[in-house]
């Protein structure tokens, strides 16, 4: 029986994807859920399943082709026998080891034998990676004066920066040998700096700062961070103690839980949080659904889930739609203060910053306590600046004396 392969519905939000790599070829045995293809959205990268064993009979889009909701990809023959081949097992894991690796040995053996180097072709594979057809379409193309030999031929390996693995463009260098790559945008990055954007274009942000003496919190965690991590097998971090202080200042002030729908208000009955994780494509901001009725070990399990999925694109689109409020952590990367842009149609967002030691004044003596500065960027339109200030201040409090988060104070 014949199967069609079909790109799957994609939200509203998600006009089209980049078909990234094949990881099967033409009469290929596959078993069922065997991944298939790599699309890259603007959000997340998808992996499609074969829906059935069977054989690969035809590829019907090449990698860097647009493809949009139901398109047909390829077709399959349905097959029985293919499950239990260790012979498929062997070729498709094969064929992912080299589509992860940064070179094949054939594409490095092409450059060699062609004194090329890497920064010079245009790779067409996953995540920028050099195929074998990138190297014959770049030695195929008709000959530049840039491209024939000089007195001194540049190192172009040495004068090129470490550039991201996702980097894929043609490298030019000037006489004097200096090297300068242009590097088109992922679609995630061309999403991101579209949606930063329109947020600052249309919201009228404005931040509010506060600190907050961390100390309580970094207390709490030494004393019980052994226990909690025999008894739920994770660490507890300080990340579930934000998102609890955080949901706890959003019940207290709904506004800044709100969002705008053209002339009218929506107050969201529910706290889904977006956490902010860095992946090697860009940020995204998964989110963390009803934080009001998560655990700390709930918070810091699906966050740790969150930041290993996003360093390899799959994070499903459902987990990045949505969100009423989002929290961004720079402190990480060593960040002292920022101003964080609002995540639309959010209203507001929580930035940390790093810890440091600084002086505090307590009953009349100066200590040395660990703090950390707090921002929070909101949009002015509907939320004043008295409850944005009020709601800063409910965060650090139950930051500050944690004991009103344990027992629902």
């Amino acid at each position: 029986m014949s199967i069609e392969i079909k790109v799957p519905d994609l939200p509203e939000s998600v006009a089209d994807g980049v078909l990234l790599d094949w990881r099967v070829a033409a009469g290929d045995a596959v078993q069922r859920d065997d991944n298939l293809v790599d699309i890259e959205t603007d959000k997340v990268v998808l992996e499609i399943p074969a829906p059935d064993s069977g054989t690969v009979k035809k590829l019907l889009r090449q990698s860097g082709d647009v493809v949009a909701s139901g398109e047909l990809l390829a077709l399959m023959e349905q097959s029985d026998v293919v499950a239990d081949s260790k012979k498929t097992k062997a070729a498709v894991a094969e064929r992912v080891a080299v589509a992860d690796a940064p070179l094949s040995p054939a594409v490095k053996k092409l450059l060699a034998d062609n004194k090329l180097e890497a920064v010079q072709i245009n790779g067409s594979g996953k995540d920028g990676r050099i195929i074998k057809q990138d190297v014959l379409d770049y030695l195929a193309r008709p000959a530049k004066p840039a491209d024939q030999a000089a007195d001194k031929p540049i190192d172009k390996s040495a004068a090129m920066p470490a550039l991201p693995p996702a980097a894929a463009a043609a490298a030019n260098a000037d006489p004097q040998g200096r090297v300068e790559q242009r590097v088109p945008m992922t679609r995630l990055r061309a999403r991101i700096a579209e949606r930063l954007v329109r947020s600052q274009q249309t919201a009228a942000i404005l931040t509010t700062f506060n600190e907050v003496n961390m100390k309580p919190v970094m207390d709490l965690r030494g004393k019980y961070q052994d226990k909690f991590l025999q008894k739920h097998d994770i660490k507890l971090g300080f990340m579930s103690f934000f998102v609890k202080a955080v949901t706890e200042a959003l019940k207290e002030f709904p506004i800044v839980n709100a969002s705008i729908d053209g002339g009218d208000i929506i107050y969201h009955g529910y706290y889904d949080i977006g956490i902010a994780v860095g992946s090697p494509r860009g940020l995204v901001v998964p989110i963390l659904r009803d934080t009001d009725a998560m655990s700390f070990a709930d918070i810091e399990r699906k966050i740790k889930d969150f930041g290993a999925r996003a360093q390899h694109g799959r994070i499903d689109l459902q987990e990045l739609s949505g969100g009423t409020f989002s929290i961004t952590n720079g402190g990480i990367f060593g960040s002292m203060l920022s101003t964080p842009i609002i995540n639309p149609p959010q209203s507001a967002i929580l930035g940390m910053h790093a810890i440091q030691q600084r002086a505090a004044v307590e009953n009349g003596a100066v200590v040395a306590r660990p703090c950390m500065y707090l921002a929070l960027s909101y949009d002015h339109r509907i939320i004043d600046g008295r409850e944005a200030v009020r709601f800063l201040m409910s965060v650090k409090h139950s930051l500050e004396d944690p004991a009103i988060m344990l027992f629902d104070l």
